[in-house]
């Protein structure tokens, strides 16, 4: 990857999409190239959270309201870059009032091909079954929300060197 002037870059990024999409694979690498911590958003679940998509029962928005929470003091400490699915447009807001220049990286495939992602890996608490209610939760990133869009049949190392250089640009 190209070397990238780490300060005139953002410091602050939401790699977002839906279960498959790779938010933590491209997240992790993306931090990495910008010397900024990582952050799993699966990690800040709370438990009861956990367990209920282990039972293979979709999150509603109650559920939801003390992981953006916590996803939103990690942003707005800075110089992160967090992996969560921030499925709606209002949990994204909710996000922008914790870390208001908040860079969104979005993840997008399609189903088949999510799916067969999935297939491929075992995840604690996120079953593939739930995939179908993520899709239609999903609303996807309007254009005054500035997103930097991928089709995730790319390779996550040239979406990284991707970012990277629309975000030095």
């Amino acid at each position: 990857m190209e070397a990238t002037n780490l300060e005139t870059v953002p410091d602050c990024y939401l790699v977002m999409g839906v279960s498959g999409s790779g938010k933590s694979t491209v997240g992790a690498a993306l931090a990495q190239a910008l010397g900024l911590e990582f952050v799993d958003g699966d990690d800040l679940h709370p438990a009861a959270n956990k367990a209920k998509m282990a039972a293979g029962i979709a999150l509603d928005d109650d559920d939801r309201a003390p992981w953006l929470a916590a996803i939103g003091d990690v942003l707005a400490r800075g110089r992160v870059v967090v992996a969560c699915s921030a499925l709606k447009r209002r949990y994204r807001d909710v996000l922008r009032q914790s870390a208001p220049q908040l860079h969104l990286i979005d993840l997008h495939g399609t189903r088949e091909l999510l799916l067969s992602r999935l297939a491929g890996r075992t995840h604690e608490y996120m079953p593939a079954s739930l995939l179908n209610s993520q899709l239609s939760t999903l609303e996807a990133p309007s254009s005054d929300e500035h997103p930097i869009s991928f089709d995730v049949t790319i390779a996550p190392t040239d979406i990284v060197a991707s970012i990277l250089s629309q975000v030095a640009s």
